[in-house]
């Protein structure tokens, strides 16, 4: 399922326009997305959590030349479904 998809499904479940349900998913996940740059956690009951993790600079290895590289300490988005959501 891609955007324009979740916005036309949103449009059937919730009796919108499509103009009024792609805003009301283009706020969703700005919100969403705003949280996470303030690192804040976004829990959606029976959905799941949405956070920010550190991930430490690490050692790897180019696969063209097999040089070990450095790895730069990032941040990135983690997801952890709910429970229910598999169910």
């Amino acid at each position: 399922m891609n955007k324009t998809d979740l916005i036309n499904e949103v449009a059937a479940k919730a009796n919108l326009n499509k103009v009024d349900a792609k805003a009301a998913v283009d706020a969703v996940l700005e919100s969403i997305a705003q949280a996470l740059v303030n690192d804040d956690k976004v829990q959606l009951l029976g959905f799941g959590t949405f956070s920010m993790v550190e991930k430490p600079e690490r050692e790897g290895i180019n696969p063209r030349t097999k040089e070990k590289i450095t790895i730069a300490a990032r941040k990135t988005c983690k997801f952890k479904p709910a429970d229910s959501l598999g169910k």
